[in-house]
C-alpha cells in the first residue's frame, strides 16, 4: 500500500484523514477514536483491535459511573483529586468541565500504592560589577522552581499508574543567602501534597483492614437482644432476630 492510500479506522470503519492515524498493533484507529481512549492510557501502538475496542466499551460505560459521581472532598487547583467519600470512589482530572471529559472513575479498593515528592530546581543570580564581569552577589541570590509531583498506582486493566503534576505552572520564589523562607503558594501546594499521600496511604490501610477482617475466622457471640449464640452474618447481624451485634 502507498503512503498516501485510502485508510480506514480499524474501530469505527471511518476513513482516516489525512494525518489522523493512530498506529495500532494490527489496525488503524482515527483520531476520533483514539480521543475516546483514558487520558491514563499509554499502550495504544502496542494495542491489538479487540482491545481497543474493549477500552472503548469501558469508557462508555464509565460515563454512567461520571453521572452517579458525587464530589465531597476536592483536593488541588490544576490538576484535581476528586472523592466521593459516600461512594469510595474517586478521579483524577484536569478538565475544567470535567463531566464532560468522562474522567477514569476508580474505586479506593483499586488504590495499589502513592507516592509524593517535590521537584526543586536551584540556580544562583547574578549581576555586573563595575568593569561590566559578571560576578555573584555577596551574600549570593538564589532562584528557586518547585513541581509538586504524585504518582498513584491502581489495579486498572488499561493503566496502572496515574503520574502528574499539582500545578501547571512552577512555584517560584527567591532568596539570600542559603536558607529559604517558603511563601503562602508553596506552603498550600505541599500541604495538598500531604493530604493526598494521608488519602490515599488511609484508602490502602482501610482496604487491608477489610480484607484481613473477611478473611478472618467468625467467632460464635452471644446476641444482646435474644440471647442466642449466633454467628454474625455478612451484614453483622443476629442471624436469629436480625439484631446487629
Amino acid at each position: 500500500m502507498g503512503l498516501f492510500d485510502k485508510k480506514y479506522c480499524s474501530i469505527c470503519g471511518n476513513q482516516i484523514k489525512l494525518l489522523g492515524n493512530r498506529k495500532l498493533e494490527d489496525g488503524n484507529c482515527c483520531k476520533d477514536c483514539a480521543s475516546k481512549l483514558s487520558p491514563f492510557f499509554s499502550e495504544r501502538r502496542h494495542s491489538t483491535v479487540e482491545s481497543i475496542k474493549e477500552q472503548l466499551a469501558y469508557r462508555e460505560a464509565n460515563k454512567a459511573e461520571v453521572e452517579k459521581f458525587n464530589v465531597t472532598r476536592t483536593i488541588g487547583d490544576g490538576t484535581k483529586v476528586l472523592v466521593d467519600e459516600d461512594q469510595k470512589k474517586f478521579l483524577i482530572t484536569s478538565a475544567g468541565k470535567w463531566r464532560e471529559a468522562n474522567p477514569d472513575i476508580l474505586a479506593f479498593s483499586d488504590v495499589t500504592g502513592c507516592e509524593t515528592r517535590i521537584d526543586e530546581s536551584k540556580s544562583e543570580e547574578t549581576t555586573k560589577d563595575k568593569d561590566g564581569n559578571t560576578v555573584s552577589y555577596r551574600p549570593p541570590h538564589y532562584s528557586y522552581s518547585y513541581y509538586f509531583k504524585v504518582k498513584v498506582y491502581v489495579n486498572n486493566p488499561y493503566f496502572d499508574e496515574i503520574d502528574f503534576n499539582l500545578n501547571t505552572f512552577s512555584v517560584t520564589e527567591k532568596s539570600v543567602g542559603p536558607l529559604i523562607r517558603h511563601g503562602s503558594e508553596y506552603e498550600s501546594y505541599a500541604k495538598s501534597l500531604d493530604e493526598i499521600k494521608e488519602i490515599f496511604s488511609g484508602i490502602r490501610e482501610n482496604v487491608r483492614a477489610q480484607a484481613e477482617a473477611a478473611a478472618a475466622p467468625k467467632v460464635p457471640v452471644k446476641c444482646p437482644c435474644c440471647g442466642a449464640t449466633t454467628l454474625p452474618d455478612a451484614k453483622g447481624c443476629c442471624e436469629y432476630c436480625g439484631s446487629a451485634l
